[in-house]
């Protein structure tokens, strides 16, 4: 079967390009593989209208929204993804399906180290803006990044850096740092920018350029989601680590607009 578009990755913003493509009319597939990086934690932040909301209630109530309108939403895992003479091939698990043009919002992995992960989204956590009002004048310890020290403060004036960590314990349901002389620093609240990976192993097949960011190598894409292959796009924290949740439904919404002109052959220069 030949879609008009279709979506690798059913997050915020795989499933805002596909709402604004379904209400277009396109005939749209989002394949997602129902791992979203927010699903650790309970509520999401700084999302108008929608602040403290489940981050898997949004992504419940968005699906709804798109089936709606008549996109197809399959729980699925993407094998393989070519390119033709007249589009893409995108092998899923069971079938081979065909799109004229593709959307990537396959976001990326925080690489949380396994004593971490099982507080990972609660109270150890990497983003002040998402996190951080729930911690506030609370006891913190900064994990790595002595420059944001500076911006944790902004939340709370009990702010001690640690370098490194030897490991972490937990004492009465409280975090316990413990660092390499043997010093125990307990906190409330353990602030850590963990290494990122992005999902981009099929853009990268495909021939995507990329460019360095501040946290590594992220697939290069403008202001409207292309990136350096034609036809091809990509949207949220695949191509922008810093992009939060609503950010990421907006630029899923930019991609939108501009796969919609491109399928109508009025595509505007670089």
């Amino acid at each position: 079967m030949t879609y008009e578009v279709v979506i690798i990755g059913g997050g915020a913003a795989g499933l805002s390009a596909a709402l604004m493509l379904t209400r277009a009319r396109r005939s749209v597939l989002v394949v997602d593989g129902v791992e979203p990086r927010n699903a650790p934690a309970a509520h999401m932040h700084n999302y108008l209208s929608r602040d403290g909301l489940s981050p898997l209630d949004l992504l419940k109530h968005g699906r709804a929204e798109v089936e709606g309108y008549g996109g197809e939403i399959v729980n699925d895992e993407v094998r393989g993804v070519t390119a033709l003479d007249d589009g893409f091939a995108v092998d899923l698990s069971e079938r081979t399906v065909r799109a004229k043009r593709l959307l990537f919002a396959t976001g990326l992995v925080d690489e949380v180290p396994d004593n971490l992960r099982e507080r990972w989204g609660r109270d150890v956590f990497g983003c002040p803006y998402c996190h951080g009002y729930e911690v506030r004048d609370q006891k913190l310890v900064v994990f790595g990044e002595e420059m944001k020290v500076a911006l944790v403060r902004q939340w709370s004036d009990d702010v001690t850096h640690v370098p490194s960590v030897d490991g972490i314990e937990v004492e009465d349901d409280k975090l316990v740092a413990v660092i390499s002389d043997g010093k125990r620093v307990p906190a409330d609240a353990l602030v850590y920018s963990a290494p990122m990976k992005p999902r981009d192993e099929f853009l990268l097949a495909l021939g995507a350029e990329t460019e360095e960011t501040p946290v590594g190598r992220f697939v290069r894409a403008d202001a409207k989601g292309r990136t350096s292959v034609p036809g091809v796009y990509a949207a949220g924290n695949v191509t922008d680590p810093a992009a939060i949740v609503i950010v990421a439904a907006a630029q899923g919404a930019q991609a939108a607009g501009m796969i919609n002109v491109d399928l109508l052959g009025l595509m505007p220069a670089g």
